[in-house]
């Protein structure tokens, strides 16, 4: 799996065409990680450049590494297969490299919607039904059309159930990573159990929608920590927290148009390594501040975002 991938969630704001256009400057550029999924509603769009992309010789389908998820609202076991299948068509691919249950919640908010917005058939995360879309996944496996299956969004709680299941153990989690949101713990188990860990917002996602910005919320980039480390070495900041992913050990997916900051992101990763010293001066400057919170999907009136994150242990329901 290459180390640094290109994220595709335009937000509400960058349209299909041009991500579309994004994901064509970053191959060009060198990348061959490509992270998709089907709410995103660019697929169509980016299908069309993939197989231009293959078809031009710019790289081999071999070469990429192609991942795309399965929305809530496509948990239920006849669903599973069938939205796989609407991901590859619309990707214009035979197969993907790697498919994630895009959230544990089996739910359906409509894009762009309000942070209050709350879907009336909700559920909170029962293990007995996501393993009945689990096994699905794996039946992706088994059928050709997935090389690999992992998860994303979830927590240690929920992922211990899921690995005492699974005939076909997540490959993948992917999370939320950045400086002021490293997930010591989390991360440390899904390494342990030989899960790697897959970090969306790298630098802080400065253009995440409206409904996930709150007034308590940090910019890593603002950070006089890696402000200093990032001059010492040439970086902008937000390079440098890619970087930092990178080195940490974690597979970082940044989402940009700019052909430049694309490069910059990609170029840092082969340049001098950041020292012990300057690595153990960032994971000091952990903020626990989670960005993307989830409030859209809670099931009950009166619940906070916390409920979402089983932060005591305890998977709520």
């Amino acid at each position: 799996m290459p180390a640094i991938g290109l994220g595709t969630f335009g937000s509400d704001h960058v349209t299909n065409e041009t991500v579309a256009a994004a994901v064509k400057t970053a191959i060009e550029i060198g990348y061959r990680h490509i992270d998709c999924a089907s709410v995103y509603g660019n697929e169509v769009e980016i299908g069309a450049t993939l197989k231009e992309t293959i078809s031009s010789g710019l790289a081999s389908r071999e070469e990429l590494w192609i991942t795309s998820k399965l929305w809530n609202d496509k948990h239920a076991e006849e669903d599973v297969i069938a939205s796989c299948k609407k991901s590859l068509a619309d990707l214009q691919l035979d197969h993907l490299d790697l498919y994630l249950v895009h959230w544990p919640f089996p739910n359906f908010h409509a894009k762009g919607c309000d942070v209050s917005s709350r879907s009336p058939d909700a559920k909170p995360y029962i293990h007995e039904n996501f393993m009945k879309t689990w096994r699905k996944m794996e039946k992706l496996v088994e059928l050709g059309l997935v090389k690999n299956i992992g998860t994303s969004n979830m927590t240690k709680a929920k992922l211990e159930l899921v690995l005492a299941d699974a005939a076909i153990k997540p490959a993948i989690n992917e999370m939320e990573l950045h400086p002021h949101f490293q997930q010591a713990e989390l991360y440390d188990y899904v390494v342990s159990q030989g899960i790697q860990p897959v970090g969306f917002c790298p630098i802080g996602s400065p253009a995440r929608p409206e409904r996930d910005k709150s007034s308590d919320d940090t910019v890593d980039t603002e950070d006089p920590v890696l402000q200093e480390i990032a001059a010492k070495h040439g970086l902008h900041p937000a390079t440098l927290c890619v970087k930092w992913a990178e080195q940490r050990g974690q597979i970082p997916i940044p989402f940009s148009t700019n052909p430049r900051n694309m490069y910059a992101n990609l170029e840092s990763l082969t340049i001098e390594k950041l020292t012990v010293a300057e690595m153990e001066a960032i994971s000091q400057i952990d903020q626990n501040c989670r960005l993307i919170k989830g409030q859209v999907f809670l099931w009950k009136d009166e619940q906070t975002w916390e409920d979402l994150w089983d932060l005591d242990g305890t998977i709520a329901q």
